[in-house]
């Protein structure tokens, strides 16, 4: 699928994972107290570097959907051990 990593993705599968990623550990990441406009603009973020990233060679769009992937992992652990902890207060 990818011959040569300093290409672009021909099939924009490696945007499209590293999209999906940022858009699910955004969604996992709490937000209090956040500005409205503030707010917006994350939201808009993993769109715009999908756009971006589209176009890079494939070997940085990997490190990143990998890292991106990796991170939504992490946040995913956190989150349901932060949620374990308030159910066991309560």
């Amino acid at each position: 699928w990818i011959q040569d990593l300093s290409t672009p993705d021909p099939y924009f599968i490696l945007p499209a994972i590293n999209a999906a990623a940022m858009i699910m550990t955004q969604r996992l990441s709490p937000t209090p107290g956040m500005d409205p406009m503030q707010a917006k603009i994350m939201k808009f973020m993993p769109v715009a570097f999908s756009v971006m990233f589209a176009f890079f060679q494939s070997g940085l769009v990997l490190y990143w959907a990998v890292n991106s992937t990796l991170s939504l992992a992490q946040q995913w652990v956190i989150t349901k051990r932060i949620d374990a902890q308030d159910d066991s207060k309560a």
